[in-house]
């Protein structure tokens, strides 16, 4: 009986660490596979976001490495729920060329919408605006993105000025752009976060370079 008991006990500590070895290969592969899916999605939004960078601020427009010459400005209402933005800084030669600011709408229709804002450092005006990330409703907000239709192209070349302040607006407001078919909160969105990303320029403009 009690080497029955033996041979039993020793067969469940056999099966006990034979599971408990096949638990923590289970677990080490998991979180390799995790490790390497992470870096190939940081991977892809970095490469992403860097076609964004040059289509706004094109390679005959700077000689740096845009992705690299950035810095943070405390921003809270461009920010969503971080306190900072990133500036994506364009120099030819050793002359500032423009800023492409990474800002927030917040108050899309089904959320937070990300944008890239590019401006002129000599003018001050808009090169352009590009969506890189929302949760918009297909078919009707989602034409804020550059591949679904040209409306986020209305901002090309305008600036703080121009139009006047009362213009920045959906044309149903009496402003100066025109809305999505349907779509009224998103576009209104953007126009704000758009114009008040060309105030925060105004404001900081003599010191974005100088870092």
């Amino acid at each position: 009986m009690g080497k029955e008991m033996n041979k039993s006990l020793r067969v469940s500590v056999v099966a006990g660490g034979a599971l408990a070895l096949f638990a923590l290969v289970a677990t080490a592969l998991v979180a390799v596979t995790f490790s390497g899916t992470k870096e190939r999605i940081a991977e892809n939004e970095k490469q992403f976001l860097l076609r964004n960078l040059h289509e706004l601020v094109t390679k005959d427009m700077h000689t740096n490495d845009m992705y690299s010459d950035k810095i943070q400005l405390i921003a809270p209402e461009l920010a969503g729920k971080k306190e900072k933005i990133t500036v994506y800084r364009a120099r030819s030669g050793q002359m500032p060329a423009a800023v492409i600011m990474a800002v927030i709408a917040p108050d899309g229709y089904t959320g937070a919408i990300h944008l890239l804002v590019a401006i002129n450092a000599n003018d001050g005006k808009l090169i352009g605006v590009r969506v890189i990330k929302h949760r918009e409703t297909p078919g009707l907000g989602d034409g804020i993105e550059i591949k679904k239709s040209n409306w986020i192209l209305g901002f090309d070349q305008k600036s703080l000025f121009d139009p006047i302040r009362k213009k920045w607006a959906v044309k149903k407001d009496g402003g100066d752009f025109d809305q999505l078919t349907g779509a009224t909160i998103t576009p209104r969105a953007i126009i704000k976060a758009v114009r008040k990303t060309l105030e925060l320029y105004a404001s900081k403009r003599h010191m974005l370079f100088d870092q």
